[in-house]
This record gives C-alpha cells, structure tokens and sequence, in this order.
C-alpha cells in the first residue's frame, strides 16, 4: 500500500475522500506546511497532495521542496485563476498542478499521472543505484589492477587477466578477487 501525505489547511476531508475511493493509499494528513515538512523528514511518501493555501504559506515552497529533496510524486491544487502562474512556477520540478473546484475525473486523471511519472523517477533512481555501484566495483577491480602491477611488475592484460582467472578458478566474483589482493597489499 503506497502512503500518501495531505496538506490542506480546508478541504482534507474531501481529498481523503478521493484517495480513499482508490484503495490503494495509506493517508496521513498534515494542517500547515511546518507540519507537513516534519513529516516528511520522518516517513517517505509516494504521494503528497497539497490544497493551497495553507495556514502558515501559499504552499507553492512547499510543494517544490517535497519534489525536489524526496521521491514523492506532488500534486498541487489551487484556484482557477492561479493555475497557470504557479504551474510556470513548479513544473520544472514535477509539480503536477490542479484546478479547484475539483471535478473528479480530472483529479483521478492527474493522480494516474502523477503516479506513473513517480514510477518512472523510482526506476530510474534504481538504475542510477545500480550503476552507481557497478561504478565502484570497477574501480575497485582497478585499484587491484595497479596494486599487481606495482608489487609484482605484471602489465595490465596479465592483471585483468589474473584476476579473471582468479574469479573462475575460485568461484567468487572479481570484485571479492580484487578486496583480496587489495587486502593482501594495501593491508
């Protein structure tokens, strides 16, 4: 079940309505922008819906912070006659804009897209994750590279080479080969 965070100083209740007739929300509901940034801090939320303005901001701030510094899809409801000021402020960010009053097949529509573009972002982060430490590992398997070229003269094929053979002969990956060259010289 995906956690969702509602920011509304009036309205809540209608937008817990809303989200509740997915059945797929976990709903916690914060009354200012203070409120809501403590609790953002403390639990990640996949959803974050914000009904403007607040009893402390305008909750535009808001809205960019929680996009930018967490993996929350946010969606920002706002007048009418505001949508396209603060849409050109936010977009850049993620922020999905909604206009109040809210119609209920639009509001489930920009959920659907909110949803999918936080998707997108969470693969994506994944991805980056994934080769974030593939990264490391090959320069770790380097490092181990240049150690058997100072401390036993080889060139670089016959490192790449040793440790390849090393990995195979000892069923291990080379990253494990290289820790333990690495640890055997640099150690």
């Amino acid at each position: 079940m995906e956690r969702a965070l509602i920011t509304a100083g009036k309205g809540a209740e209608l937008i817990v309505e809303l989200l509740q007739s997915q059945g797929r929300y976990q709903i916690a509901t914060a009354s200012s922008g203070a409120q809501a940034r403590r609790m953002l801090l403390e639990i990640p939320y996949d959803l974050t819906v914000i009904n403007t303005p607040l009893s402390d901001e305008n909750g535009i701030e808001l809205s960019i912070e929680a996009a930018a510094n967490n993996q929350t899809g946010v969606l920002l409801l706002t007048r009418a006659q505001y949508v396209e000021e603060i849409s050109a402020r936010v977009e850049e960010y993620g922020v999905f804009v909604v206009e109040k009053p809210i119609h209920k097949p639009f509001f489930y529509r920009a959920l659907s897209l909110v949803h999918a573009s936080s998707s997108r972002l969470r693969g994506l982060e994944s991805q980056r994750s994934q080769l974030q430490i593939k990264i490391e590992e090959i320069r770790l398997i380097d490092r181990a590279k240049y150690t058997l070229i100072q401390y036993l003269g080889m060139t670089e094929p016959q490192a790449h080479r040793y440790i390849e053979k090393q990995a195979m002969d000892m069923r291990r990956t080379k990253r494990q080969i290289a820790e333990g060259i690495l640890k055997t010289y640099e150690g």
